[in-house]
């Protein structure tokens, strides 16, 4: 599955190359966005803009949303090479709302290095991470695809809608983090979930499904099957960033003990407070819902995730997600090949390991 990503990845990035290049230039502003009213600043555009957001795409990332775009193109039996500027949509997208998901959860690292607020200002990043939600719309726009205008249609609104229920997602993730005492289930959460990542999987699929004129019965099947392997990918997260800090590894540039710092309401923190004894569970409570905690208080927290079982309930829930979203491929008609590559990535998802 790795070799599947590595060989993907420069085509993916060269195509974002094209949508949003590293040096911005009048005649790029006026191509893609259309003749200046009085006079572009290419320059003010691209240290606001493309430094920004390329310097977050080379620190790394698994472009694996692309990578399953174009894998389901070619279990449709299209040519992927075809369709790889539509690819670059999930990605960008997924770029922009880790850029603003930063300064909202005032993260202080993002793959390896500043989180790009801290680097660039939150100014600069949030208008970054802004425009990268608006930019996938100028693809279809182009139609680089020479779609049928009706693929076009159904493709924008499409994304209109999953966009939205991004936001409700994210709407809920922040209520939690600010109202650290609210009381969230594991059915909120896995909602907050299917939100919130689960409609970037989405998107990845439906349009995968749209511009290569699939039925809305497949469309449907293989939005669920993205959509639960994308929450299950988030459960993964939420494990290794505990699994991480218990041995002090540093989970992928991130702070020790990230999500419990924040006071983030994840499915093992749920899990816990259910599990631990009254007393266990209030000083669980306590130090999540804190402003700041020192290095004992978080290990006080981590250890109380491991004595409950929380780690082991959140993976048995990630493989249960992986094993139901590959079963929504079932029936579908899909090429072997892409269609093996395709359960495969329900796996790595799950048994990844940073």
């Amino acid at each position: 599955m790795r070799e599947t990503l590595a060989e993907w990845r420069p085509a993916v990035d060269s195509a974002i190359e094209r949508v949003l290049p590293r040096e911005i230039d009048e005649a790029y502003l006026t191509e893609f966005f259309g003749p200046a009213t009085y006079r572009y600043d290419p320059e003010s555009i691209q240290r606001a803009l493309a430094d920004p957001v390329w310097d977050l795409l080379d620190r790394g990332g698994k472009r694996w949303r692309p990578v399953v775009f174009l894998t389901l193109v070619e279990a449709f039996g299209e040519d992927p090479e075809a369709f790889l500027p539509y690819a670059t949509i999930p990605e960008i997208l997924h770029t922009g709302t880790i850029i603003v998901d930063d300064v909202e959860d005032g993260a202080a690292k993002r793959r390896g290095g500043p989180a790009l607020h801290h680097v660039y200002g939150e100014d600069v990043a949030l208008n970054a991470g802004n425009a990268m939600y608006f930019l996938p719309l100028k693809i279809i726009t182009h139609d680089p695809g020479d779609l049928p205008a009706e693929r076009r249609l159904a493709a924008y609104e499409m994304l209109m809608s999953e966009l939205n229920r991004t936001h409700l997602g994210q709407g809920m993730d922040i209520h939690w983090h600010n109202q650290r005492e609210a009381n969230v289930g594991v059915d909120e959460y896995l909602e907050m979930c299917a939100c919130k990542t689960g409609c970037l999987g989405r998107i990845v699929a439906r349009l995968a499904a749209i511009v290569t004129g699939q039925s809305d019965r497949v469309e449907r099947r293989v939005a669920r099957y993205a959509e639960e392997m994308s929450v299950a990918f988030q459960i993964g997260d939420d494990i290794l960033d505990v699994e991480h800090s218990l041995d002090r590894a540093g989970a992928f540039g991130k702070e020790f003990g990230n999500d419990v710092r924040e006071g983030k309401k994840t499915l093992l923190v749920i899990r816990a407070v259910q599990e631990a004894d009254p007393d266990e569970a209030e000083r669980l409570q306590s130090i999540l819902a804190a402003d700041e905690n020192s290095d004992e208080e978080v290990e006080t927290a981590l250890s109380i995730l491991e004595r409950t079982g929380s780690v082991d309930y959140a993976r048995e829930r990630a493989v249960d997600l992986a094993a139901s979203a590959r079963s929504h491929l079932d029936g579908l008609g899909l090429e072997p090949g892409p269609a093996a590559t395709l359960a495969d990535f329900t796996e790595f998802v799950v048994e990844r390991d940073r």
